[in-house]
């Protein structure tokens, strides 16, 4: 299997606005965002479909998300952290959490923000100081 762009990022080959990780997964910010501090955690171990995880991974998987959601949700103003898994895009299984001000926010067929580094940089301050 070929390395997917979030292996490539788990082995820093290549660079990403990195939140949290642990020797399981990695949390970064997306760089084609929905919403101001769209997040993608995803398992390092890659697997292409979510529900061909191993039970632990899948489980560890979640309760990650669930920490970077809450620190997510006092970083960035919103209503709610919405979660989407398509699993379409990006052959490694992987779980988007979005900050909702409305469902529109998670609309995928939306256009991506257009965030400049500065931005980017900026947001995930933000997260990692909480």
């Amino acid at each position: 299997m070929q390395s997917s762009i979030f292996t490539k990022i788990i082995n820093k080959e290549i660079p990403a606005y990195i939140i949290d990780e642990t020797d399981d997964f990695i949390a970064f910010l997306d760089v084609f965002p929905l919403a101001k501090g769209h997040v993608l955690v995803v398992p390092k171990k890659q697997v292409d479909y979510i529900f061909d995880l191993e039970p632990n991974i899948y489980t560890g998987l979640w309760l990650f998300a669930n920490t970077i959601a809450k620190r997510l949700e006092k970083a960035i103003p919103c209503k709610r952290i919405g979660i989407a898994v398509i699993g379409l895009e990006v052959p490694h299984a992987h779980v988007h959490l979005i900050p909702l001000q409305s469902v529109e926010d998670i609309n995928f067929t939306r256009p991506k923000l257009k965030l400049n580094k500065e931005e980017m940089e900026e947001i995930l301050l933000k997260i990692k100081k909480t």
